[in-house]
Parts: structure tokens; sequence; C-alpha cells
């Protein structure tokens, strides 16, 4: 295995303050742009049946998309015929997914901080998918019911893997600890990770913030993410927490994954499920 494909630019994880920290953090993978939009799985179209169903759109609308990344849920909701205004903070990704997004006439990329921008409208609907967590915790659903009009809807989606149905994972939790102890199974690629908890309790979230959303609702889509062993080392590289990881340790990780993937005679299975959860506002 080369692990010349898998350099990827550091990004300094030392800051002064904890905002600054986070903006870092979730800035970082605008150093992946590229990669991570050839490797992120799209969304299952169960979960966009979903999100469409509740929020009762139709072919025409335009939606509202915060944390858009390089465009993934962008062009599966513009394939449904709905023009999307994708604010992203990184001008990287956003550069990528403009690009990715060019054919669709309705689609507009805005490079900005969801917490500093001004919606220029009220929308039918906010979408955020895999980037719900990375919004300041304080403001995110007072600023999501400014963007809102009446009845409209608040669509939040995570990519979530099952680690306990995985067959490798063991194997791989015994990497992890071999090569990169200190690397915390805080995010849902490592597996020793508890996936669910970072989409954090929807029900009870909705409840604090009741004078602005009601009627919540989750669903769960279960599918079943293959790779190979460099495609999964690749899509591995997309992850925050190893983007900003050590570059030689973060190497020898990845060669060792990639090693255990090989030696297993078959792709990376990973049972996985889309968790959309479903606000609408008062």
């Amino acid at each position: 295995m080369k692990s010349g494909r898998r350099t990827l630019r550091r990004v300094p994880s030392e800051r002064p303050d904890r905002a600054a920290f986070t903006a870092c953090q979730r800035l970082a993978f605008g150093t992946v742009a590229e990669v991570y939009d050839r490797a992120r799985p799209a969304y299952p179209a169960a979960a966009l049946d979903g999100l469409l169903a509740y929020a009762g759109l139709t072919a025409g609308e335009v939606v509202l998309e915060v944390g858009a990344g390089t465009g993934t849920a962008t062009r599966q909701l513009a394939q449904r015929g709905l023009g999307v205004v994708a604010v992203e903070p990184s001008a990287e990704m956003a550069a990528v997914g403009a690009r990715s997004c060019v054919r669709y006439r309705k689609v507009r990329f805005v490079v900005a901080e969801f917490e500093a921008w001004t919606p220029p409208r009220r929308f039918p609907a906010l979408v955020c998918a895999n980037a719900w967590h990375w919004i300041d915790a304080d403001t995110r659903y007072a600023l999501a019911a400014a963007a809102l009009g009446p009845g409209g809807t608040l669509a939040c989606l995570w990519t979530l893997p099952n680690w306990s149905r995985c067959a490798l994972r063991d194997e791989l939790r015994a990497v992890y600890a071999a090569v990169a102890p200190e690397l915390e199974p805080r995010f849902p690629m490592h597996p020793g990770s508890d996936p669910g908890e970072l989409a954090g309790d929807w029900t009870a979230e909705i409840a604090a913030a009741a004078e602005l959303f009601a009627e919540p609702r989750v669903e769960w889509v279960p599918w079943s993410l293959e790779r190979s062993a460099d495609a999964y080392v690749e899509l591995l590289g997309t992850h925050q927490d190893h983007i900003l990881e050590q570059p030689k340790r973060r190497d020898a990780l990845m060669a060792a994954i990639a090693e255990t993937i090989d030696r297993s005679g078959a792709p990376m299975t990973l049972p996985t499920t889309t968790r959309l959860c479903l606000a609408r506002r008062r």
C-alpha cells in the first residue's frame, strides 16, 4: 500500500479559545475538499423521501442548506427539483460544491458561517446534513427559526456506522489502540465510538426549544457501506479526527487499517444508518 496517496495537510489544532478551536475543527474539512467530494457517500433515497414528505416540499421550491460541504446533499435535493441556497463556511468546500452543482440553475453556494449570516428571506425548509453538531449549540435553534417561515421544516441528517455489527470491529479497535492510542473514540469512524452520541437526543433538544419548534420526528434508514481497503482509507481521511492527527501517526494508522482489511480477504463492510431528524417551526 502506498502511503503517499494518504498524505493530508496538517491543520493547527491549538487555539487560544474554544470558539476559535471549534472553527478550526470544522474548517479542517476544506483541506481535503476534493477527496471529501469523491469519498463521502450519498444519502439514501428513503431519507430524502422522508424529508420531502414531512416538509410537503414540491419541485421548484427553494430550501436552505446549512453546512453544505461539497454539495453531496445539495445535489440530491436539486435532483428532486428543489432550489438550494447552500451556506458553507469553508471556501474550499464551497468551491467544489458550486462546481459540482453548476448544472443546477437554482443552486447557489454562499461562503459564510451560519451563525454570522443573515438569511435574505424565509425558507420552507432548512436542511443540515452531517453538520448540525458543528453549529453553535446555544444559538442554532434560534437561528434556524429565524431562517424558516411559520410551519417550516428543520431537517438534520447524520450518517452513523453501526460498529456493533461490523465483523472487523475488534481487529480495527486493536489497530487504533496500538498505533494511535491517543485518538479518542469521540467521532463516528473510530471503531471504539458510540456514533449515536454525536447526533444527540433529538426529541429532548426540540423539547428544550419548544417555544420555537414542535412535532419532532426521528426516522432511521439502514444501509451498508462497502469499500475496498484503499477507498475506505480515503474515506477515513475526510473525517475531522483523522485529518487533525499527526501526519506520521496518521499515515501509520491508515496503512495498518488497509492491511487489516486486505488481510480479511474481502472489502470493508460497515453496517450504517442514516438518521433523519425532523421538526416544525411554530
